[in-house]
């Protein structure tokens, strides 16, 4: 299934490296609870990388707080960091966001909610998927 990005995560490393929540969700596209995660309400400036393969994903400047229960973001930090997939589990279409370099599973982006942000999209990304590289 992940095998077509340019890094190849060792799945029995992964394993032993984060906990099974953080697993669940990069490898199975599992879901952290809402306002359950550690960068929900994450202020401080830096670089959010990949929990899998440390690439870089998003930056603390595009990030905002929605009220979902998920950190938001109204943009990656490039478009070629992420990869977007249509999902249509839950019986609804969605865009599943996966790290472009591993194929690890991130979150989702919609589209059109009104935040009044430059996008006009939400990001919103599991923190289990990320680590926080402060400035």
């Amino acid at each position: 299934m992940m095998s077509d990005y340019p890094h190849q995560v060792n799945e029995e490393e992964l394993k032993t490296r984060v906990d099974n929540l953080s697993f669940n969700v990069l490898r199975r596209a599992a879901t952290e609870a809402p306002f359950t995660g550690e960068y929900t309400d994450e202020e401080s400036i830096g670089v959010y990388r990949c929990k899998a393969c440390s690439a870089e994903l998003f930056r603390s400047e595009h990030k905002f707080h929605s009220g979902c229960g998920w950190p938001s973001f109204y943009q990656p930090g490039d478009d070629a960091a992420v990869e977007l997939i249509p999902d249509h589990s839950l019986g609804r279409v969605r865009t599943e966001v996966r790290c472009a370099n591993c194929g690890s599973h991130l979150g989702h982006v919609f589209d059109g909610e009104g935040y009044q942000t430059p996008t006009d999209q939400r990001w919103c990304i599991n923190s289990v998927s990320l680590v926080l590289e402060k400035k």
